[in-house]
């Protein structure tokens, strides 16, 4: 399945610095980034698909359990600092997954709070 193709290293400084956690080899749902004593912390990260760029979502939560305000990211890119996009430091929440959500799916997701199937589920 296309989610274990899937990386994504976040930072809690921009431009890739400071302290870092690495994801590699699958999709995976974090409902609380407190668990890794992340929330609200994530300022850049790079995000990618090893076998098809194109194909991987990563959505940013502002409130624990897929809840609250959300940026999307479709595709394999680098973001140097999430101020670029309204979110710095206030992440609390992410779903990563090997191809790509549609709003609706999206959508679903913050409105039942359950993941897509076949990823890692991390809960604090």
């Amino acid at each position: 399945m296309a989610n274990r193709d899937v990386r994504l290293t976040l930072w809690s400084g921009n431009n890739f610095s400071v302290r870092r956690i690495v994801f590699r080899r699958g999709g995976v749902a974090v409902r609380d980034l407190g668990a890794f004593r992340f929330n609200n912390v994530l300022s850049s990260f790079r995000l990618r698909n090893v076998v098809q760029s194109s194909e991987v979502t990563l959505v940013l939560f502002s409130g624990i359990n897929f809840q609250g305000s959300f940026r999307v990211f479709r595709g394999s890119q680098s973001v140097a600092n999430l101020s670029n996009f309204n979110f710095n430091n206030v992440t609390s929440s992410f779903i990563l997954v090997g191809r790509n959500l549609t709003n609706n799916e999206i959508t679903r997701i913050q409105s039942t709070g359950t993941p897509p199937r076949d990823i890692l589920i991390i809960r604090q």
